[in-house]
């Protein structure tokens, strides 16, 4: 299929590698608004960083005895949720860096978390397939539900939709109502594992893509197919809009990252080691913190990438 030329193009440039991990990282989490970004992986130590003063030494704020892949802020609360594999859910207090909550789960890899701010719950992927729900307010278990026998890898949440989209190894993404977490609808295009969902910002278009190295479009109204792109070479690991909603970022095992027009999903810009000293292994993580066009990248080579976007009009 064709796809439409964007009106611009932005440049985009490495600004800083962020170092200190003893193994890969796996995790990011990061919003528009803050400058606070947080990292964690295979080396159990979850890590604040401050992307508006990238020469800054990151701030350790804890240490698990396994990987992490999961991290997810609560920032109306100053708490950071992690996922430790095999252990269950964590939760900090930013402030007093202290672990105020511990919710054992099954003993698994916890593959993403996600909070709903108007249900007042966190949701967790794991990899036995099922979907475990925590209340906020205390962080006990709420449900367990078994969505599928391969593991859940990957959550979106859209709180207008009132719907939570959960991508699994079993090639297939699940739409669920929010509120019942009953199956809406089962999107099958995939013709393997799918790593990660996203929801455009406008809520019009849900965004899967995964081992499969194709990205796919689909319209809320209706679930139906609109775009299929052959994004990548190898697996894509995340998808993670810009916060004005212009740009698409993907990252994948091979290496590279991908900024698309979110319209049109034409390619804008390829940042990999050879063209923007790029990472030299699979990156796996996407955020767009702050509010100076920073885009922050986290890879199996122990580091995190700053670049810094220069959009044009």
């Amino acid at each position: 299929m064709s796809l439409s030329a964007p009106a611009s193009r932005p440049n985009a440039r490495n600004i800083a590698t962020l170092a200190g991990h003893r193994d890969a990282v796996y995790a990011l989490a990061g919003r528009p608004g803050s400058d606070r970004i947080f990292s964690s992986g295979a080396d159990g130590l979850v890590v604040a960083w401050n992307v508006a003063e990238p020469a800054q030494d990151g701030e350790l704020l804890a240490r698990v005895d396994n990987s992490v892949y999961a991290l997810c802020e609560l920032p109306t609360r100053g708490l950071l949720a992690l996922g430790q594999n095999f252990q269950g859910v964590q939760v900090l207090d930013l402030q007093n860096k202290a672990l105020v909550y511990a919710t054992a789960l099954p003993p698994v890899a916890i593959f993403d978390l996600v909070y709903s701010e108007s249900r007042q719950r966190l949701y967790c992927a794991l990899a036995d397939g099922t979907l475990a729900v925590l209340r906020g307010s205390d962080f006990r278990l709420e449900n367990l539900l078994r969505i599928t026998d391969k593991s859940l890898r990957t959550l979106a949440l859209s709180e207008t939709q009132h719907e939570l989209a959960v991508g699994s190894s079993d090639h297939l993404v699940r739409v669920l109502d929010l509120d019942s977490l009953a199956v809406k609808t089962t999107l099958t295009e995939a013709t393997n594992s799918v790593f990660t969902v996203a929801y455009s910002p406008d809520g019009q278009h849900l965004l899967a893509a995964g081992r499969d190295a194709h990205l796919r479009r689909y319209a809320t109204a209706g679930y139906a197919l609109v775009d299929e792109v052959v994004a990548h070479m190898y697996a894509i690991n995340n998808l993670s809009f810009s916060a004005d909603g212009r740009y698409l970022g993907s990252c994948s095992l091979d290496k590279s990252i991908k900024l698309w027009d979110a319209d049109s999903l034409a390619l804008l810009r390829v940042l990999d080691r050879a063209r923007a000293a790029g990472h030299g292994t699979s990156v796996n993580k996407l955020v767009w913190p702050g509010s100076q066009q920073r885009l922050v990248s986290c890879s199996d080579d122990r580091s995190l990438a700053v670049w810094q976007l220069v959009m044009s009009n």
